[in-house]
């Protein structure tokens, strides 16, 4: 009788290690999907954020405007890159020409980089910016995400029709 009795604790704690261990497997992938979703909205925040700034700015006769936007940890540059002029990568972010070009459908000008790291968004299309002057000497232009934030200048000369982005001087 004391080895059945034995035996029976022996099969609770086998299926109760067996319980815990399901469920801290599907805590943590239910903590890595929340996370997956983070990003994708913090990265989304961003284009909006920056697209409602580049509107501003396109709606004022000119002005130039210093801002800063926060972004996933996982995305190590901003690019803007013409892809209309397909064959002409120049710069010194050159070598991402190509591989920008996997997320580049039909009308997209702003890329995360590297691609993927935007967790489904990795390109977007901004309207109202001049991407061919934008591009004149760097075809992508990037700027770095140091600690989860990004840093560029959006400007409108008088007499311009669309806005610029470039770097902080």
């Amino acid at each position: 009788m004391e080895s059945k009795g034995q035996m029976q604790i022996s099969f609770g704690m086998i299926f109760s290690i067996i319980m815990i261990i399901v469920f801290i497997t599907f805590a943590f992938y239910a903590i890595q999907k929340f996370l997956s979703i983070q990003n994708t909205a913090q990265a989304g925040k961003f284009a909006n954020d920056l697209q409602n700034d580049i509107d501003k700015m396109w709606k004022s006769s000119q002005g130039s405007q210093e801002q800063e936007y926060f972004l996933p940890s996982k995305v190590k540059y901003i690019c803007f890159a013409n892809y209309k002029d397909r064959d002409v990568s120049r710069g010194s972010y050159a070598n991402f020409f190509d591989e920008l070009d996997q997320a580049f459908f039909e009308e997209e000008n702003l890329f995360l980089y590297p691609v993927g790291s935007g967790e489904g968004f990795d390109s977007v299309a901004l309207e109202h910016i001049n991407i061919s002057k934008i591009t004149k000497d760097d075809n992508p232009v990037c700027f770095e995400n140091a600690k989860g934030k990004v840093s560029f200048t959006i400007k409108k000369n008088f007499g311009e029709a669309l806005v610029t982005v470039g770097k902080i001087i």
